[in-house]
């Protein structure tokens, strides 16, 4: 069986072939590029998992099985911010140059900048959305709860996983490894909730 993942990303692609042959060996994952698709997907939700079903229903109008992930940082004294816009946080700081990782990490600090250590607690949130062609449509949802930092710690990850302090490892996302983040991640609990229920379905 082929599913299509509304994605260009090598590394998300990658992630999701891994923990799918866990759960469904059988299942081949494809990319947009694979099966044709080259224009930019518009993500005009207001939530996560609305944004991953306008991308799944894209991958899934080409007959495959399409899925889509969407996902962010939501802290809690911003209101639930970046939230949707956690890839281009950066255009709400007039101060941030590039709308990159360090530009959104840094709008975070200044927008936390009043707020107290025990008030800057917020999660990763992961949508995955799954749309069968003939229509049938389910998501699931990951999250990992943290707290926001007021400097860099570590060098590894991505996007605000030098910020992000988790509290079971005393650690940024930034500083464990790649098995330990994925253990516990907003993402890796969501695509593990994602294949459980898509074996239900298909089997």
């Amino acid at each position: 069986m082929k599913i299509v993942l509304a994605s260009r990303n090598k590394k998300k692609i990658e992630e999701l072939r891994t923990l799918l042959s866990e759960e469904l060996p059988l299942v081949e994952v494809l990319s947009l590029d694979d099966v044709g698709i080259t224009g930019e997907i518009e993500e005009n939700g207001t939530t996560f998992e609305e944004n991953a079903l306008i991308k799944a229903r894209v991958a899934a109008s080409t007959g495959y099985i399409g899925v889509a992930d969407d996902s962010g940082l939501s802290v809690d004294a911003l209101g639930g911010d970046p939230g949707v816009y956690s890839a281009r946080y950066a255009a709400k700081c007039n101060f941030a140059g590039d709308h990159d990782d360090e530009g959104n990490n840094q709008c975070l600090l200044f927008n936390l900048r009043n707020v107290p250590d025990e008030e800057r607690t917020g999660a990763y949130v992961c949508a995955i959305a799954c749309v069968f062609p003939e229509g049938t449509e389910f998501t699931v949802r990951g999250e990992s709860g943290g707290r926001i930092l007021k400097e860099y710690h570590g060098n590894g990850g991505f996007g605000y996983d030098p910020l992000f302090y988790f509290e079971q490892f005393g650690k940024t996302f930034a500083e464990i490894t790649p098995e330990q983040k994925h253990s516990v991640s907003h993402r890796g609990i969501a695509i593990r909730a994602f294949a459980k229920k898509l074996k239900e379905l298909i089997e």
